[in-house]
């Protein structure tokens, strides 16, 4: 949610919500979403800052890594890497498609 809240205004600006409609959506968010906190996946930092490309995004790979998962984003750079698989909004959409 923290990384959702910093870019609050870019979203809005790109989905075309009011602050209140955004509002309504984080609360589902918050609602919907099972929140896991660091010391559940702590064990799997230090592979993870061998492998996330960017210094910046090793929490999610660790996460990846607990949960065996995959990382949803559109950044390009995370792909340089082979062990955690990342999804692009396009990729996920197709995924969908099909069920």
């Amino acid at each position: 949610m923290v990384e959702v809240e910093k870019h609050t205004s870019e979203i809005i600006k790109k989905t075309g919500l009011s602050i209140e409609e955004f509002g309504k959506v984080l609360d589902f968010l918050e609602k919907e979403i099972e929140f896991v906190s660091f010391e559940e996946f702590e064990e799997f930092y230090k592979e993870a800052e061998q492998i996330s490309p960017d210094p910046n995004d090793v929490q999610y790979f660790a996460l990846a890594l607990k949960l065996n998962g995959a990382i949803w984003s559109n950044d390009k750079a995370l792909k340089k890497q082979f062990v955690v698989e990342v999804l692009s909004t396009g990729e996920i959409i197709k995924l969908m498609e099909f069920e």
